[in-house]
């Protein structure tokens, strides 16, 4: 019986304590702009990621040839106030819909800029004077920004995409978050979460096709697997419905992860949440 005892009042304990523990942690403000482009209140920072600050129908369709029909929608907030009070910028890659002209032009040239390591060259013929190229691991100012590796798509389109990076980013008394950037699903990311285990997952989930064939980024069936892959985590899915090559909508993930059982949050475009 005492042992009976004992054993319930560990448990008990334990529970008090991871309870604790969660009630302890700092909250995560994270405000999609828009497609990949958010603003994350993290570490006591915030962080600017893949800025895409084009208005409409400003930049090269990628799916009709000599067509500027990207971004397919406006901002919800001016430029102005997206860039207002970001501390640092942080980089997946250099394609227009995560850096665009309009990005380079609004951004202080002085801000404190991460990318991955391949984008060196073209970083460089931009007007940014304090950029940090991460090949592992980098430290701002208390965050712990790691690298990690994915697909922007099947091998064969290798060379024609290029190399894409998500990251870890990890902080004291903050969750966990991993960004997976423009990848499919593969081993890489599975590696990552099952190493990682991180508290709050952002995808990119719109299931692009490129030249209206191959799928370069998660669709709605692959973040279902995310989500199931982590199902302690919080699944959060971004870069939809701004881009004319993306196939999949916010309803059609929704009723997916719906039939799926699964929870995963779709934030409208200007949403914030506080995680």
């Amino acid at each position: 019986m005492k042992k009976v005892v004992f054993a319930i009042v560990t448990i008990i304990a334990l529970s008090n304590c991871t309870t604790h523990k969660q009630n302890d942690m700092e909250k995560v403000n994270i405000q999609l702009i828009r497609n990949a482009t958010l603003k994350l209140n993290y570490g006591g920072k915030t962080l600017l990621l893949d800025p895409m600050l084009s208005p409409k129908q400003s930049f090269m369709s990628f799916v009709v040839p000599d067509k500027n029909l990207n971004p397919t929608i406006d901002m919800p907030v001016s430029v102005d106030e997206v860039v207002n009070g970001v501390d640092a910028v942080l980089l997946t890659h250099v394609h227009p819909d995560h850096l665009d002209p309009a990005a380079v032009e609004a951004l202080p040239k002085d801000i404190p800029f991460f990318a991955q390591i391949a984008d060196k060259e073209p970083l460089s013929q931009m007007p940014f004077k304090n950029v940090s190229l991460i090949n592992d691991k980098e430290m701002y100012d208390g965050i712990s920004i790691i690298r990690t590796n994915g697909k922007h798509g099947p091998d064969e389109l290798f060379e024609t995409l290029g190399t894409v990076s998500g990251y870890i980013l990890q902080a004291k008394n903050y969750p966990s978050i991993y960004i997976v950037g423009d990848c499919l699903l593969d081993d890489d990311i599975r590696n990552t979460i099952a190493t990682y285990q991180p508290d709050i997952i952002i995808t990119n989930s719109g299931g692009a096709k490129f030249m209206g064939t191959h799928t370069i980024l998660m669709d709605a069936d692959a973040t279902v697997q995310v989500a199931k892959l982590a199902p302690n985590a919080k699944v959060i899915a971004v870069h939809m419905e701004a881009l004319d090559h993306c196939t999949v909508t916010r309803e059609a993930l929704k009723n997916e992860a719906e039939k799926a059982g699964v929870q995963i949050v779709i934030p409208a475009d200007g949403e914030i949440l506080e995680l």
